[in-house]
């Protein structure tokens, strides 16, 4: 189902697109600097991910973030998409190669929500 421009969604696309890394929604809603319902925004980013225009990270600590995964080409994305925390300059990213790991005889993997924390290059 194609679905209507709206001044939110512009807004909220706008943010993202003008950042590398993927961003909770109370850092958009912050950015946006205009006033949007937060319940709207929340919307938006749902939205945003059932059409694969970003995706969710859950971080360790529960908390969500949405990602273009610019990084990322659709045809060479990694089978199971891991993401990077820098714990010190708290930023989050694709990383582009895939990550392997082995589960026990029996299970099916459907999809992958994994992300590694550590220091990123540029805090290294």
């Amino acid at each position: 189902m194609k679905r209507r421009n709206t001044p939110t969604k512009e807004a909220v696309l706008e943010v993202l697109l003008n950042t590398n890394k993927a961003m909770s929604q109370d850092a958009i809603e912050q950015e946006i600097g205009i006033d949007i319902n937060r319940a709207t925004i929340y919307r938006v980013l749902n939205r945003f991910c059932e059409d694969g225009v970003l995706h969710r990270v859950v971080a360790e600590d529960g908390k969500q973030y949405f990602a273009l995964c610019l990084k990322c080409d659709e045809n060479e994305k990694p089978l199971y998409h891991f993401h990077f925390r820098c714990m010190k300059c708290e930023t989050i990213e694709c990383l582009p190669v895939e990550v392997n790991f082995t589960i026990p005889e029996k299970y099916f993997v459907e999809n992958v929500n994994c992300v590694l924390t550590g220091t990123c290059q540029e805090c290294h």
